[in-house]
């Protein structure tokens, strides 16, 4: 990943919204609608428990977890697709949609895996995670914001709406506060085994075999790049009939 300089001005959002993008936030919107009817339908069926995948693999809710929000937490699934908005938007046009859509998908089925493996740990503190069900984006925005982070580090995000902070500091801080939460805490609200398996799916898969790839790629396109630009070369001319300082191209 090459990262980008950072840029002057302060901005709010990444600008008109991309088509993977608005598919994922709609999704997740009609899901939730479908919450309010039926939480307890909608939940069971979708939603990741551990024993059930394990022990009637039911794979597919590696998937489903992800567009599923409790209908008693609104500010859930509001952080969670403006973060798919502010930071997803600006990834999408640098890769393109089917690319930004693989990696979105990686980051939520990684988190999921890895919360699946924590309950089967013989921990008593991971024990109750075998038979709670988790729900939510998060995981997978934690692997945008990841990547953001890569890409713009030196990009300023407003920690808490008030400190602001590098994009890479903001990522640490914020990986750091959901390996705690892991440590201390299993189940609950707040699913931070699924945070911090989405963060680590993301490095993991920009940073590892399949970055070396993309690396490499790139390398590759930027010398044909240079290739091409060798075809073409820019004459200084002199005054031309205009008045303008004549260029030949």
């Amino acid at each position: 990943m090459r990262p980008f300089p950072s840029t002057s001005g302060v901005s709010f959002g990444p600008g008109p919204i991309t088509p993977a993008v608005k598919l994922i936030i709609i999704a997740n919107l009609v899901l939730f609608v479908l919450t309010l009817v039926a939480p307890g339908t909608v939940i069971g069926l979708l939603g990741l428990n551990p024993s059930l995948l394990v022990e009637h693999a039911q794979v597919w809710r590696l998937v489903t977890y992800l567009f599923v929000h409790s209908a008693a937490s609104l500010g859930h699934i509001l952080f969670n697709m403006l973060a798919v908005w502010m930071f997803g938007v600006e990834l999408e046009r640098r890769w393109g949609t089917p690319f930004f859509l693989k990696y979105y998908f990686v980051c939520g089925v990684g988190a999921g895996v890895c919360t699946v493996l924590a309950s089967l740990l013989p921990f008593q503190i991971t024990a109750p995670l075998y038979t709670t069900t988790t729900i939510g984006a998060s995981g997978a925005v934690y692997g945008l914001l990841m990547a953001w982070a890569l890409i713009f580090p030196h990009r300023e995000i407003l920690f808490m709406f008030i400190f602001p902070l590098k994009a890479r500091v903001f990522v640490l801080i914020v990986g750091a506060i959901a390996f705690l939460s892991a440590l201390t805490a299993s189940g609950g609200p707040v699913a931070s085994l699924a945070h911090l398996g989405g963060l680590l799916a993301g490095w993991l898969y920009l940073q590892g075999p399949r970055g070396f790839v993309l690396e490499l790629r790139r390398q590759v396109a930027r010398r044909r790049m240079e290739r091409l630009r060798r075809r073409f070369n820019v004459h200084k001319g002199g005054k031309d009939y205009w008045g303008g300082d004549g260029r030949v191209h």
